[in-house]
């Protein structure tokens, strides 16, 4: 792993905290979000951006876009505060939130495709910390 990718790991994994808060805080704000979170039509995506999973309404795309227009926001503020690059913090916070997914609910794989995740722990990129 690369010495930038690292600082990434570690930025992200302090920075972590703040986007879970802000990832709870939409989640009670907006019952959309849950609803289509539930019925695995969104899921996280390895980048750190929410993804639509399959062809969904048109109000489900336009919420992930602003959910995403959010989280590019909270990246972009933190990733130059902690002198890291947005993609390196955007990964590393794709990684904890892959991780904090509940059974049931929809991650992108390392192939690309959409999973569910199951009881055990799911699937993700051996470069997350």
């Amino acid at each position: 792993m690369n010495k930038s990718v690292v600082k990434g790991l570690v930025i992200a994994g302090a920075a972590g905290l703040t986007l879970g808060f802000a990832g709870a805080a939409i989640a009670q704000r907006d019952p959309a979000y849950a609803a289509a979170r539930s019925a695995g039509q969104i899921g996280e995506q390895r980048d750190g951006y929410l993804g639509v999973v399959g062809s969904q309404s048109a109000d489900v795309r336009a919420m992930v876009r602003d959910i995403n227009n959010k989280r590019r926001a909270l990246y972009t503020s933190k990733a130059a505060s902690l002198n890291s690059t947005i993609d390196e913090y955007a990964f590393t916070t794709g990684c904890r939130l892959i991780l904090e997914t509940s059974p049931g609910e929809k991650y992108q794989g390392l192939d690309g495709s959409w999973k569910t995740r199951g009881s055990g722990a799911p699937e993700r990129d051996p470069k997350c910390p």
